[in-house]
């Protein structure tokens, strides 16, 4: 279920939205984004503050906290729902499109009459909007980029949305009488980046109890299925549920079953068969006798088809059948392994938080080490300055150590320029403790000019991290055009990291261009990019990403112990 944070940033994001389309002030569109993106990292739960309180939010002023408190107290915003009245349920569906802005919806929606996704595509496939003012073949070829990344999402749900949910409904259900073990399993065990829907497991007696259970609890919107075996649920977030009952003496082998990809199944079923026996969810059997022979939990489930634990993170059928056989499976990274964040945002740019403040909050994570890169000038619209970023380094100096004994290195996120040029020059660059370099614009090179740009800035001896490098936003922008395996080669050869970034809708790299570029010896970084507090907690998104990329604490440099890690800073070892 949504924080309270989180239900008014996406109000307030939408308001904005509805002012744009109807051609509102651009300055109050802006004024509602920034809002909204402070609320919803703001670290305290706004539904305990008062007017006073929410004004002291950065960004929010008397008459957005107005708004946000009719919103606590009605579960409405009169204003909110008067835009809603004026804008056709038709556009609405059109802003979905990752590509398509507001008001380019709302003039296809009064000049061509079009009011759906599969109306848009038609009518560009019949050349419909050839004569429209601003709709030239390249924006056409954009808009049919995102129908096809709308459609690829589908009805996948978001990690963190998932996560969030199933979390709740676990601890929920653990509660319940007769409970004795409670989990979600599928891909979001699996820590995929988005997911169909939740699989959660108990291990009880009596279904009964938790099937009811289930389907009274606040977060249930709808009741699909309801019976002694399964009960389905739909979430107020349109989330489905699917809850299972085992018997606990087959909780191992339900949590394996219910774990593992299609195809990882298929491959421990056919193990089973060889050996004379059958695997389902309610354990392992010989198949002469119809007597179990493991069950109780998944290691005996493993080891009585002759391999190891998988950690579920594994189980895509990717190679760790194999590699478990051979005695070959990684010790992937765990949440618990990282030492240190090493891309992180402060109020100085576009982040929520001062630096102390996030200094303290990553010191109550119990890190050895804690990165600040903050912006460089050239990304225009945090106006960073030689003086301010210097200033930041006296402060961040005189905050190292003390807390918990908390070494800080000071560092700046860097734009890579059209050309691969980079902020500032390279006697200032060597100032900084850490640079991390990153693509914020200019995303429709060529492969040519972006794979040039990319390998340019990697081989940059100040870049220590390449920093979210295909740029993509999951569901709504593809990554961009580059030759991969030319650059994953540079970054091996440079001794540059390449970043792991961890948030929700980034998740960049994603699994399989870890898988690929690991093969070139590339290290990597696991970082939160964290422009607020709250953010900082998304470390384990990124850390799951990992481990479905094989990662080892070995592969990524802020499992490191420090000293390894300024090694690696200073160049030695980086190549």
């Amino acid at each position: 279920m949504a924080r309270p944070n989180e239900e008014v940033e996406a109000l307030l994001q939408e308001y904005a939205d509805l002012v744009a389309i109807t051609g509102g002030d651009a300055f109050k569109v802006r004024a509602y984004e920034k809002a909204a993106r402070a609320i919803g990292g703001y670290p305290v739960d706004i539904s305990h503050l008062d007017a006073h309180g929410l004004r002291e939010i950065p960004n929010v002023g008397r008459s957005i906290a107005d708004k946000v408190l009719e919103y606590l107290r009605t579960g409405s915003v009169a204003v909110v729902e008067e835009r809603r009245a004026k804008i056709p349920a038709g556009v609405r569906e059109l802003i979905a499109i990752p590509t398509l802005g507001p008001k380019k919806a709302l003039r296809l929606h009064q000049d061509l009459h079009i009011c759906s996704v599969d109306e848009l595509a038609a009518a560009i496939a019949s050349d419909a909007l050839r004569d429209l003012k601003g709709f030239g073949a390249k924006t056409q070829e954009n808009i049919l980029h995102g129908i096809e990344l709308l459609r690829r999402t589908g009805d996948r749900i978001p990690l963190h949305v998932a996560l969030d949910t199933a979390e709740e409904i676990v601890g929920e259900l653990s509660r319940v009488t007769g409970c004795r073990r409670c989990a979600y399993a599928g891909s979001l065990r699996r820590m995929k980046e988005t997911v169909g829907d939740i699989d959660v497991l108990v291990a009880a007696r009596a279904s009964a109890p938790f099937m009811d259970a289930l389907t009274a609890l606040p977060v249930t919107a709808e009741v699909i299925a309801h019976g002694p075996k399964k009960t389905s649920v739909r979430t107020s977030r349109g989330v489905q549920v699917d809850l299972r009952v085992l018997p606990p003496a087959s909780w191992g082998a339900g949590l394996q079953y219910f774990t593992g990809s299609k195809a990882h199944n298929i491959r421990t079923r056919t193990l089973a068969v060889r050996q004379g026996l059958k695997l389902s969810e309610y354990g392992l059997f010989d198949v002469e006798s119809g007597e179990s022979v493991a069950s109780r939990t998944e290691d005996e489930v493993y080891a009585r088809l002759g391999l190891p634990w998988i950690p579920p993170t594994l189980r895509e059928d990717r190679g760790e059948i194999e590699a478990a056989q051979r005695g070959e499976l990684p010790e992937v990274v765990t949440e618990r392994g990282i030492r240190g964040d090493l891309h992180t945002h402060t109020d100085l740019t576009d982040g929520l938080a001062p630096l102390e403040t996030m200094v303290a909050a990553a010191a109550e994570r119990g890190y050895a080490y804690y990165a600040v890169t903050d912006h460089a000038p050239r990304l225009y619209m945090q106006r960073m300055t030689d003086e301010k970023i210097l200033a930041q380094r006296e402060r961040l100096r005189a905050l190292d150590g003390t807390h918990h004994g908390m070494q800080l290195l000071h560092g700046t996120e860097l734009n890579i320029g059209p050309d691969g040029e980079l902020d500032w020059p390279d006697d200032f660059l060597a100032g900084f403790d850490l640079c991390v370099a990153s693509l914020h614009s200019h995303f429709d090179l060529d492969r040519k000019a972006m794979t040039e740009r990319l390998v340019r800035a990697c081989e940059n001896p100040h870049v220590h991290v390449l920093g979210h490098p295909t740029t993509r936003l999951i569901g709504r922008r593809a990554g961009v055009d580059a030759d991969w395996d030319e650059v994953f080669d540079a970054c091996a050869r440079s001794g540059t990291a390449l970043e792991v970034n961890a948030q929700p809708d980034r998740l960049d790299l994603g699994d399989e261009d870890i898988l690929r570029a690991r093969r070139y010896g590339v290290k990597f970084a696991v970082d939160t990019d964290a422009h607020s507090v709250p953010q900082l907690g998304y470390l384990r998104y990124g850390v799951g990403t990992a481990q479905r990329g094989w990662l080892t604490p070995d592969d990524v440099v802020n499992a490191w112990p420090l000293s390894r890690l300024r090694r690696f800073l200073r160049g030695s070892g980086r190549s």
